[in-house]
């Protein structure tokens, strides 16, 4: 006999998770430039009379206590793709080094923050050394784009290295990426680097939710700022996790059964399988609360939840989150998804343990 579906969750705010959430697509954080998000994070918290702390490693972590012996860790990361000056060319414009795996065609065109040293940000666009079709025809369509291809046009005037220089720029200056985040009539978010603020916002909503209420077990959050080049989880799990589930995007696409609309239980990426019977009990969950879960593997994808293993992590890990359309590009979910998300997040944390 199936179990009745429950309805005794405290509600997720989605205005505040949208609110929040815009505002973290707007903060540039490109993996290694995180800090303006991070105290983002922090000033969400203070407000929400929550308490956190700030690894040496610059991660953040908060914790709600539970009634019972018990500790559940939601990981995500809210460092995203970017890039850094590899180099100044003689024309003036910039070779990007790239951060994080992305394609360079994704990113033609985009408007970019060149963060200088001295703290001073200087806009530009990522074009091809071809890009007028006027001037190079047939050769543009032909064009590989790769890292020796791609530079950053300035919205300065300089035409040089040394005029270049003379505006504050160096080799190794960060360079962020404009998520240009739009909500539209229907629901959906655009986006850049959806992945992987929607599940930030989230602990930040469920932390709201949660104000008031004591979890059956401990809950904590932990956000990492290395996600995208592998090691964000490697170290700062707190050290009494006894299951560890990773939040991030789910990606879309053909063959895949994720979808924009809802949460999705990965169950193995390029790092192997995920803990069988923590996903067997997210499942159980899920299908008590009324979360119509997508289950899903991504052969291209590794998460905190890799990293935290590799790096000799002792409990199990599962992996959720929301459908993303066009991962790693201009990316796309709905507002149902986060939704979806946040409730299998609040139902595993209250559920009484058997």
């Amino acid at each position: 006999m199936n179990s009745p579906l429950r309805q005794d969750l405290p509600a997720l705010d989605l205005d505040y998770t949208l609110d929040v959430l815009i505002q973290l697509l707007e903060t540039p954080s490109p993996t290694g430039f995180t800090d303006d998000a991070v105290r983002l994070i922090e000033d969400e918290l203070r407000e929400l009379g929550v308490t956190s702390v700030r690894s040496r490693k610059g991660a953040l972590s908060w914790e709600i206590a539970g009634q019972q012996p018990g500790h559940i860790t939601y990981s995500g990361h809210v460092d995203t793709l970017g890039a850094m000056v590899k180099a100044i060319k003689p024309s003036g414009r910039l070779l990007l080094s790239m951060l994080g795996g992305y394609d360079w065609a994704t990113i033609e065109g985009e408007d970019v923050k060149v963060h200088t040293h001295s703290g001073r940000i200087i806009t530009g666009t990522v074009v091809n050394i071809k890009q007028s079709s006027h001037v190079h025809g047939p050769a543009l369509r032909e064009l590989k784009r790769d890292g020796k291809v791609m530079e950053v046009r300035l919205d300065e005037v300089t035409s040089s290295a040394s005029e270049t220089r003379v505006l504050g720029i160096e080799v190794g200056d960060f360079v962020s990426l404009d998520a240009r985040p739009r909500l539209t009539s229907a629901g959906y978010l655009k986006s850049r680097h959806i992945d992987n603020k929607a599940a930030v916002a989230l602990f930040l909503a469920m932390t709201k939710a949660l104000a008031g209420m004591t979890p059956v077990r401990s809950v904590a959050f932990h956000v990492t700022t290395y996600e995208e080049v592998g090691h964000g989880a490697a170290t700062g799990i707190p050290p009494h996790t006894d299951e560890l589930i990773a939040v991030d995007m789910a990606a879309v696409g053909e063959g895949q059964t994720s979808s924009e609309h809802h949460c999705t239980l990965c169950v193995a990426d390029s790092g192997g399988p995920y803990d069988h019977a923590l996903s067997g009990r997210l499942r159980q969950v899920a299908a008590r609360h009324g979360v119509d879960l997508k289950v899903d593997i991504y052969p291209y994808y590794a998460s905190d939840g890799t990293a935290a293993w590799r790096a000799g992590g002792d409990f199990p890990v599962a992996l959720i989150g929301p459908g993303v359309d066009s991962s790693h590009a201009y990316e796309r979910t709905h507002t149902q998804a986060l939704e979806q998300t946040g409730r299998l997040m609040l139902a595993y944390a209250l559920e009484p343990l058997e």
